[in-house]
């Protein structure tokens, strides 16, 4: 800790040489339905008479800018005034900010300023929906500049104290969540992704491209569909199109650099690469597992004129995770020794590599916009494992898995507006393959099986949907949408009016600080490529389609009320259900899949029906502020339940029944740069099942599988402790003539709380490293129990320069 602090200090002693410059903010002001440019619009630094207006082509720019982060908004007569949050101003560049204004639904005879509301709300989604701001992603404490860790502030989304990113919503299962990156739709947003769920302990998104995130918990616009939990929409920053610059960040598992600048006069480039050394901490630290990862992200984008603009997008990652077997050997203490063996004895050696790529084309008209989109997404995933980590003999051979999953998709979409009335059209056509080699030696509950089999499946998908919105009396905002999704599969699933998925949105301004919000809906989506290919290993067939799986549902019913307050703060309050049915269900250990769990690895592929239900209550709370002189934060509670009916059909807790969840995130901005932002989460321990020591020690099972048998009969009769921990982080800023540099210092778990899991079983060893056998009972092994924690202060330093 002390050459954190060392280090610290000498950087801060750089402020004597920094450069007191003057910076600009200059950008364009257009339509945002057509894309025209908005002349003589108001643009000003909020708080302040510092501004200008727009000329007759919407450009801008305000010069003399002392450096640091401001609240840039704009307004002007029929549109709505809009609030772009914490522009960070340098000396070295300009910062660049475009905004897409939206007209006001009023009448043509009136002549309407917009009011006071800087918090944009959605006719198709007026509540579960939060905007986060890259400036809020970059400084979270604890969130290490990570999507899937700053949302855990967010009301509804329960922390993990695990080495995982796992996001759930409301309650639901990790796997319920949807991804878009610029309207491209990508199915992996973390490295070490569990294949048939979510997850992974790093993002794969760098927030250096990132403009801002759209957050949907709820009231899913028609446009988006195969979700039940959740819609992260990515935008993308544009490429600069003066000058090239870099970015390069030295942060707490990786090094990173981003590159942008125009490629001609009408187009331009972003670009990221990331590499981790991860592999090299974790060796100092002498842990069992060594992952590394890389990813690679840009995006280009040519405008052919005013009225259309392509964008071409990629992002990909390739992850490596192998074992670190001399961990034991140099373990300090006899429990650090038990503890990295019995880890070496069930974590595979895995590979995966994953990318998507698209190309997106929009049209501007007068009164509408058309978009094309056209991507393909891959990911690749390889496991093995063998008994004791000895691979000199096959009869050792546990696990071999190898799989890919490919995707290529096409949506067209339309968007209209007709005087108060919002209209959009669209269509997606998908197919997608899926390829697996799946041979693992298994424990259920019918005892020690072997499962041998290689899947190809070709699946063809299409969906049609619709959403209309009309304001009435400036008040009343309704909103009907309509989707259907259908593919080839099955008979079942091939008929477009089964999976029929209407949606109903309501917003009342009852005053000008107070709206009352409703949504209701029904969404379907399809379970995953390991559980639609799986096949029997006799017969070759696909063994769930002859069980009929078909589409889960999910009913919505969501209410609550909003409150604007001044100085860019607000409340919120919604009570949520969701009712859910056609989950699948495993037939061997004869439980919902909603109660499996995540993990590392692959979920879902094993035989299953479309019988299990289930259901997510609760209510949320929050209360946030945004900049306002020099303060922001939030706060969040939720209690929410989750529960699925057992095979004896009486409702238990899901595996995602975390009950009560908080978050408490703030920070100050200082004088000459500095900033202090402190967040504080806390999460009611999530459910889980009780092994069956007995059948887990018993040499056939053990031999096969050295690790824990749930016993089902008592499904998540237990829980773990509560989880809770204190984040801090200080930053500091320097603005020099040609670039400007950021030093943080981030701990994480500052009063290093350990959160306390379900203890591990082993079994005792003799001198050889071999299994004891129970004097007593000869069918057994001697067993022991390993403490199983997580916690400790985690302190890192980070840097970013800006060239």
């Amino acid at each position: 800790m002390k050459h954190f602090f060392t280090f610290f200090i000498v950087v801060i002693s750089f402020s004597q040489f920094a450069n007191a410059q003057s910076g600009i903010i200059r950008g364009k002001v257009f339509n945002k339905i057509n894309n025209e440019p908005v002349p003589f619009a108001n643009v000003v630094i909020q708080g302040t008479t510092t501004g200008g207006s727009t000329d007759t082509d919407g450009n801008y720019e305000i010069v003399n800018i002392k450096p640091g982060q401001y609240n840039v908004e704009v307004s002007f007569v029929g549109f709505k005034k809009l609030v772009q949050f914490e522009v960070q101003v340098t000396n070295s560049r300009p910062a660049y900010v475009d905004f897409a204004l939206e007209e006001e639904a009023t009448s043509l005879d009136e002549v309407v300023v917009s009011g006071s509301n800087t918090f944009v709300q959605s006719d198709e989604s007026p509540l579960s929906l939060r905007t986060i701001g890259t400036t809020e992603i970059k400084r979270t404490p604890g969130g290490n500049r990570d999507i899937s860790k700053v949302v855990r502030s967010l009301p509804g989304v329960a922390s993990t104290p695990s080495f995982r990113n796992d996001i759930i919503i409301r309650g639901g299962s990790p796997s319920e969540n949807t991804f878009y990156l610029d309207g491209v739709q990508i199915p992996v947003i973390n490295h070490f992704q569990t294949q048939g769920s979510s997850g992974g302990p790093v993002g794969i998104i760098n927030v250096d491209l990132l403009q801002s995130v759209d957050f949907y918990s709820g009231a899913f616009p028609a446009n988006r569909g195969n979700t039940m939990s959740s819609v992260f929409d990515f935008r993308l920053k544009e490429g600069r199109t003066d000058r090239w610059t870099a970015n390069g960040i030295i942060g707490a598992t990786d090094l990173g650099i981003t590159l942008e600048g125009p490629i001609s006069k009408n187009s331009s480039l972003v670009l990221s690469a990331r590499r981790s050394y991860l592999k090299f901490l974790f060796n100092i630290f002498n842990l069992p597992f060594l992952p590394v990862y890389n990813d690679l992200q840009f995006k280009y984008k040519w405008k052919l004129g005013d009225k259309d603009q392509i964008t071409v997008l990629g992002i990909g990652a390739i992850d490596d995770f192998s074992l670190n077997l001399d961990a034991p050997q140099k373990a300090d203490t006899p429990e650090d020794r038990e503890e990295a063996e019995y880890i070496l004895n069930i974590l595979p050696v895995s590979t995966q590599w994953n990318y998507t790529t698209g190309i997106r084309y929009d049209h501007f008209r007068e009164k509408g916009t058309t978009t094309i989109v056209v991507s393909t997404n891959k990911l690749n995933n390889d496991a093995e494992k063998y008994r004791n980590n000895d691979d000199s003999s096959s009869d050792n051979l546990i696990q071999r898995y190898q799989s890919q999953e490919r995707e290529t998709r096409f949506r067209a979409e339309d968007y209209m507006v007709l005087d108060q009335t919002k209209i959009n059209l669209g269509l997606n056509v998908e197919q997608g393959k899926y390829i697996t080699e799946d041979f693992s030696k298994l424990v259920t509950a019918q005892g020690v099986t072997m499962r041998d089999f290689s899947s190809t499946l070709t699946i063809n998908k299409w969906g049609f949907f619709g959403q209309i919105s009309n304001t009435f009396a400036e008040k009343l905002i309704l909103s009907f949408g309509l989707r259907t999704d259908a593919n080839d599969y099955s008979d079942e699933m091939n008929d477009l009016t089964k999976q029929l998925s209407p949606r109903f949105s309501a917003s009342y301004k009852l005053t000008d600080a107070v709206n009352l919000n409703f949504n209701t809906g029904i969404y379907y989506q399809l379970p995953s490529y390991t559980v639609l290919g799986y096949r029997d290993s006799q017969s070759g067939r696909l063994t769930n389609k002859d069980n009929d799986v078909t589409y889960i549902r999910s009913k919505h019913l969501v209410s609550g009320v909003e409150f604007n307050l001044k100085k860019n703060s607000r409340i919120t309050l919604e009570g949520f259900y969701k009712w859910y049915d056609r989950y699948p269900f495993l037939l061997e250990d004869s439980i919902s899949l909603a109660n499996l769990g995540a993990d590392f690895g692959v979920i879902g592929n094993a035989p299953v029906n479309s019988t299990s239900v289930g259901r997510s209550y609760g209510v949320e709370f929050l209360f946030q502020q945004k900049l306002y002189n020099g303060y922001y934060g939030l706060f969040s509670c939720t209690y929410v339940r989750s529960e699925f009916k057992h095979r004896d059909n009486r409702y238990r807790p899901s595996s995602w029944d975390n009950r009560l969840l908080m978050s408490l995130t703030g920070g100050k901005k200082f004088g000459k740069n500095w900033e202090l932002g402190v967040r504080w989460l806390f999460t009611g321990g999530s459910p889980y099942t009780p092994y069956n020591l007995r059948e887990t020690v018993r040499r056939e099972n053990w031999d096969v599988r050295p690790y824990g048998i749930p016993n089902y009969d008592l499904l998540n009769s237990e829980r773990i402790s509560a989880f809770h921990q204190l984040d801090f982080r200080i930053d500091k800023k320097y603005f020099f003539k040609r670039w400007s540099l950021n030093v943080y210092f981030d701990v994480q778990n500052a009063y290093n709380y350990v959160t306390t899991f379900q203890d591990d079983i082993d079994v005792q060893r003799d001198d050889n490293k071999n299994p004891i056998v129970d004097p007593s009972d000869e069918s057994a092994y001697l067993s022991k129990m390993i403490q199983s924690t997580s916690g400790n202060v985690l302190p890192t330093i980070g840097v970013i320069v800006e060239l």
